[in-house]
């Protein structure tokens, strides 16, 4: 039977549901879906929101960085690190207007690792953000 353990950070956003912030199987560790909250906070960099809580504006570029921070944290507390990521799947929900943008963001932060990639337009996510990250990384 393979070696399985939940993995959370202490330093990123806490998760808006009940799951880990990732999951060891073996030598894979799965991250659920990071966004680029802020931790003990509902603050989303780059974003704006109405008295409802829902988006009225958004800095893509900000909310790209904050993501590629979170999921470093996470990878770091579960025992991995940047450059062991090996799958990124993308959830953007505007493809046209971001796509550009978090494409070269995303090439300053893979430089040197360059993982599997999907990005994928979507609705809308579960909370006011623009973009989510689901990645798997090895883990020693």
């Amino acid at each position: 039977m393979k070696e399985e353990s939940i993995k959370n950070s202490d330093q990123a956003p806490e998760p808006v549901g009940l799951y880990p912030h990732a999951r060891k199987v073996g030598n894979l560790l799965f991250l659920s879906g990071v966004g680029p909250r802020e931790k003990g906070t509902k603050k989303i960099p780059g974003v704006e929101v109405n008295a409802q809580g829902d988006m009225v504006s958004y800095d893509i570029a900000t909310q790209c960085h904050s993501v590629f921070k979170n999921i470093k944290l996470i990878l770091e507390a579960s025992g991995s690190s940047w450059g062991q990521l090996i799958d990124v799947t993308v959830f953007l929900t505007n493809m046209k207007d971001d796509f550009k943008i978090y494409n070269e963001i995303y090439a300053e932060y893979f430089k040197s690792n360059q993982p599997c990639r999907t990005t994928i337009e979507i609705n809308s996510l579960p909370t006011p953000i623009a973009i989510e990250l689901k990645c798997v990384a090895t883990i020693d």
